[in-house]
């Protein structure tokens, strides 16, 4: 590793291969990575998370297709790889073999207070299931650990996240300095959350959050008569044209806003206490986002009918993160006693 690199801050995200990205991936996370994949200051490591994806996702050609769509969505986005580091989590074996190495060190009490294990036994327990742990399997318990390893394999620094990820940064530090300690070096740095509340979380048709989870997103990339139709589905009041509406509570403001410079936005929010009618906004809206995205949406298209061009990318992502990990996981097996005799 070069000096420059090395003083370099090192920031890593991890996007979990489940399902087609949506305006609220774009806006919450894809957006704000892709600027600072393009920060010479900053050595950036995006991955796809696949191996997280089969936790919750047993659907083979699921799995398959999201891993090309996000990709495919991130490059046409912009994302600068010649500067950051792209791979797909499963092209890095190392990460699986130091998961093993932090699960021998981490106390499984630190796993029984996981949010997502704790929310499954408690889900159990209100169905009245005799087993709390009934379905839940080693992946959703140990989720923690891979994504300790993921993290601390590349010595990350900061690690931009939700409030809801923040426990399993905690959790990283935690196993992070546990091996350190046992194994008496600093063997890994300590990486700290970042959680940028000037992000908007987006509303999705029905006004709760954007979610695959409530089946109301608005996919990224939708052919433009196909976002006509789901923009033309956002829920609104009652309130006839002429009556003054409140863009803090609509969702179709919110939507417009992501996308908007701050004077368009000022200028929607005095048609809003003019008493625009939801026909028209709803025009308005679909009319500035399918602007917006309509280039990317041909390079999106353009990458999804040469998937080859996107393995190569991947491919050379990964060779790229392996140059780290493998002498890193060197360093890891000696430290272990697991090292070469010779």
């Amino acid at each position: 590793m070069s000096a420059a690199s090395e003083q370099k801050t090192r920031v890593l995200t991890g996007i979990t291969t489940s399902g087609t990205p949506h305006l609220g991936n774009y806006v919450g996370a894809i957006k704000p990575a892709i600027a600072a994949s393009q920060d010479p200051s900053v050595q950036s490591y995006y991955f796809l998370a696949d191996l997280h994806a089969l936790i919750k996702c047993q659907d083979p050609q699921r799995v398959q297709a999201s891993r090309l769509e996000i990709a495919a969505t991130w490059l046409a986005l912009g994302l600068d790889t010649d500067n950051a580091i792209f791979y797909r989590q499963s092209d890095v074996p190392e990460i699986t073999e130091l998961a093993w190495m932090l699960s021998c060190v981490c106390a499984k009490g630190l796993m029984n207070r996981a949010h997502a294990y704790k929310a499954a036994v408690a889900e159990n327990e209100a169905a009245g299931n005799q087993d709390p742990d009934k379905g839940i399997t080693m992946g959703l318990f140990g989720y923690p650990v891979l994504m300790a390893a993921d993290i601390l394999m590349f010595n990350a620094q900061k690690v931009p996240v939700g409030r809801d990820q923040i426990q399993h940064i905690e959790m990283a530090r935690d196993i992070a300095g546990r091996f350190n300690h046992l194994y008496k070096g600093d063997y890994f740095a300590l990486p700290e959350a970042v959680v940028d509340d000037n992000v908007p979380t987006l509303n999705g048709l029905d006004g709760r959050k954007m979610s695959k989870s409530y089946n109301n997103t608005i996919p990224l990339f939708v052919a433009e008569k196909k976002l006509q139709k789901l923009v033309r589905k956002i829920k609104t009041n009652s309130l006839e044209p002429g009556e003054p509406k409140d863009p803090d509570s609509c969702t179709l403001f919110q939507i417009y806003s992501a996308f908007a410079t701050a004077e368009e936005s000022a200028a929607m929010r005095q048609e809003y206490a003019n008493g625009i009618g939801w026909g028209d906004a709803k025009n308005r809206v679909f009319e500035h986002l399918n602007d917006h995205l309509r280039e990317p949406r041909e390079r999106y298209q353009a990458l999804m009918e040469d998937p080859g061009h996107i393995e190569q990318v991947l491919r050379k992502g990964a060779e790229r993160a392996r140059a780290e990990a493998a002498p890193f996981m060197d360093r890891m097996r000696q430290a272990a006693g697991l090292g070469r005799f010779a």
